[in-house]
């Protein structure tokens, strides 16, 4: 136990991604540094699980209000839809040996004039994403939830609209990303989807039953 303790505390790729959690839990760019208007109008609260084990990442949107009040991504309906879509306990779905959680904007980018959840904030993916999934190079799946994840994620193959997207999951599954990963795109397991799973049953019976057995064999 000693010894496994001194490995984890000195293996370098372990303290790079410590470093860039500590960074990201202190930063305040949206907020105080901004190149992109208007700056947050509220104190930014990251919300991310980074790890240096998991071969699988969980990319969503952003925060919605209940993960930005709790600091627990998926922390909410859209959450317990999602470990339902993957065939997995809430304990399993947080444990960093099994998942990173890494969402395109890591703070709850608040409200529009319609009531609605704004765009994922652009510093994220501007000053962090690229560091972030370099650090963690042991990822070999990662699940984009939503366009904004999709579209950084998938470089190539991806649809005019996420239904598209999401329809050529095969074909943009059996490819690996130029980042060293191959990506599933979901959509997003928010409960104002429901209609759109209904549509496309497609969805339930040929993609979900891949994504379990995905889920299975990279966490057995």
């Amino acid at each position: 136990m000693q010894q496994n303790q001194y490995d984890r505390q000195y293996n370098p790729e372990t303290a790079i991604i410590a470093g860039l959690r500590h960074e990201i839990a202190y930063c305040r760019i949206c907020r105080d540094a901004s190149s992109f208007s208007p700056a947050l109008p509220h104190e930014p609260k990251p919300v991310c699980i980074l790890s240096s084990k998991a071969q699988i990442a969980i990319a969503g949107q952003a925060p919605g209000l209940r993960v930005h009040e709790t600091g627990i991504p998926f922390n909410d309906r859209s959450g317990n839809r999602l470990r339902e879509w993957m065939g997995i306990t809430r304990e399993n779905f947080y444990n960093p040996e099994y998942f990173a959680i890494v969402p395109m904007g890591f703070c709850f980018p608040g409200y529009d004039k319609k009531g609605s959840d704004k765009p994922p904030r652009r510093e994220c993916a501007e000053h962090w994403h690229g560091p972030l999934f370099t650090a963690m190079s042991q990822l070999k799946l990662v699940l984009a939830i939503g366009q904004y994840a999709q579209h950084w994620h998938i470089t190539k193959n991806y649809g005019k609209s996420l239904t598209e997207t999401v329809q050529k999951w095969r074909e943009i599954l059996t490819v690996k990303q130029p980042r060293g990963y191959h990506v599933l795109p979901l959509p997003h397991p928010s409960w104002r989807n429901t209609g759109w799973i209904k549509k496309n049953p497609w969805f339930s019976d040929e993609l979900l039953p891949i994504l379990r057995y995905l889920i299975e064999k990279h966490i057995a």
